[in-house]
């Protein structure tokens, strides 16, 4: 299924959690991995002048500097490379989300990887409450599915079981189903699908009665029924699906921990998300903070 990874990364423990499982991935699948590092932003314009990401210092852009940063690169993720087949080690200047895009373009990978912060335990996500802005970049204009590793997962892409699929039913999380679907089908894993009912902002302060809830849940149930479940109620036997109301993301998250989840999967943008709009959704954005698993994002 997967057969080219692209595996962006800081080069620095922020990303570790993301490099373990992308070696996994590439090993497992046989593929190749791409490890892509940017190294610095030109001070200004096509200057040689270049801020490393690294040590935050300007330094003269040359051959032997690239080569040493490769280096770097190659050091830093010694013991993985020691079990990996197919792999190479690309560096590139410039603003990280432009960099990482325009290598995707270029290589077509089946994935990209990516940790949830690749900038200094000061500005964690953990502190901002938020994803970085070149993941933000990143997802919306990916040609292919994100997996964002945040947190330490016990799985680590290995010997998974279980897929949990987000849904608001917007054609953006069709997309996201029908890859939900191929994958669980590919590892042979159980899948979850699962809408959290917001009852939180869509009735403008108004209070919804238990038996409006109720009403919307078992309307929320039918439709995942006649929109998923006969997709593949023939091809796939261990599958679930539920609805429970409450702020999305926070829903989503205890689902996934209460199916002991491995990964979930989401649609980039939401039926309430506009095309201007540069951030992730705000659900999805929570998810992948929250998350005590890698969280996919699939944006068409």
């Amino acid at each position: 299924m997967f057969k080219k990874i692209l595996f962006a990364t800081s080069a620095t423990e922020a990303s570790d959690h993301a490099a373990r499982v992308a070696f996994n991935m590439a090993r497992n699948y046989q593929a190749h991995l791409s490890i892509f590092h940017v190294l610095g932003v030109p001070t200004r314009g096509f200057s040689q002048v270049v801020r490393d990401v690294k040590t935050k210092e300007e330094v003269v852009l040359d051959d032997d500097y690239v080569a040493w940063v490769e280096e770097e690169v190659k050091t830093h993720y010694t013991n993985q490379l020691e079990t990996a087949d197919d792999y190479d080690i690309k560096v590139a200047v410039g603003f990280p989300h432009r960099e990482i895009l325009r290598e995707a373009r270029q290589s077509r990978p089946d994935l990209i990887v990516l940790g949830g912060s690749t900038g200094d335990p000061e500005e964690s996500v953990y502190k901002k409450g938020m994803v970085g802005s070149t993941l933000q970049r990143v997802a919306k204009a990916a040609p292919c599915p994100i997996l964002v590793v945040n947190r330490p997962a016990a799985s680590f892409w290995g010997g998974m079981s279980n897929i949990v699929f987000g849904t608001d039913f917007s054609k953006s999380s069709d997309a996201a189903f029908d890859f939900a679907c191929k994958l669980a089908k590919t590892l042979d894993c159980e899948m979850h699908i699962f809408h959290a009912l917001d009852i939180s902002t869509m009735h403008m302060g108004r209070m919804l009665n238990q038996d409006e809830i109720e009403s919307r849940i078992r309307e929320s149930l039918r439709r995942i029924r006649g929109r998923y479940v006969a997709k593949i109620k023939d091809e796939m036997q261990d599958y679930s699906f539920d609805v429970w109301e409450g702020i999305p993301y926070v829903e989503v998250v205890k689902y996934a921990r209460e199916k002991h989840a491995d990964l979930i999967v989401m649609a980039h943008h939401t039926s309430k998300t506009s095309e201007a709009d540069n951030r992730l959704g705000s659900n999805i954005e929570q998810v992948i903070v929250r998350a005590g698993c890698p969280v996919i994002s699939v944006n068409k």
